[in-house]
């Protein structure tokens, strides 16, 4: 067992580096407003549901301006099973709004300017920076993520800004982006939730949850 943790998320990195070389966003988008619409509605909701539903709606809606178009009720329909479909369409149509009143339609690239859009907090915002501009400004914690870390040993805070300041500290900022998508795709096929496959698992030698869970 690694007792240091940042030896051991060393680790962690090099092994699911090469376990998972294809990992990436599983939100499908083409630009960077697409991919903060996608993650806004991925809020509560999973990757495929969501790839389903904006399908059509990247169809249907162009950019900032076009979801400005439609009522609200309207957008709720479109979004409905993505789950908390209104307080979605009415983050999305004040984020899009504040995108053409105060950037010219363009989604900004700091931290700073992205936190004032509707619906959009630090995990969102670390999503778009990192997988639309290649830009390290954090470490995303979604529920794999925070599960995994917290089996792994690398925190043991609950809520989402403190793990990520611990794996901040512990993950060196070039693997910031790509950390959580190798964390994901093994906590999708092997550390599920409920059962994970611990004898399947290329770090149960490291994982001090492994005769816990």
């Amino acid at each position: 067992m690694i007792e240091d943790k940042k030896a051991r998320a060393a680790e962690v990195i090099k092994r699911l580096k090469k376990a998972y070389p294809d990992a990436h966003c599983a939100l499908n988008h083409t630009t960077p407003f697409e991919l903060l619409i996608a993650t806004i509605l991925s809020a509560q909701c999973t990757d495929e549901r969501v790839n389903i539903v904006t399908a059509d709606l990247f169809r249907k809606y162009r950019g900032p301006a076009a979801f400005l178009e439609v009522s609200q009720e309207e957008l709720e329909r479109d979004i409905h099973s993505t789950g908390f479909f209104r307080n979605k369409a009415k983050n999305i149509q004040a984020a899009c709004r504040r995108l053409i009143d105060e950037y010219g339609g363009e989604i900004p690239q700091t931290m700073d300017e992205l936190l004032t859009l509707g619906g959009v907090a630090r995990k969102t915002a670390n999503v778009v920076l990192g997988n639309a501009f290649g830009i390290a400004s954090g470490v995303v914690v979604d529920t794999h993520v925070s599960r995994l870390s917290q089996r792994l040993g690398l925190t043991e805070n609950e809520t989402a800004e403190k793990i990520e300041r611990d794996l901040a500290e512990l993950v060196p900022k070039k693997y910031w982006v790509m950390f959580p998508h190798w964390l994901i795709y093994h906590g999708r096929q092997i550390c599920n939730a409920r059962k994970p496959k611990c004898g399947e698992c290329v770090l149960a030698d490291i994982c001090p949850s492994r005769h816990d869970i």
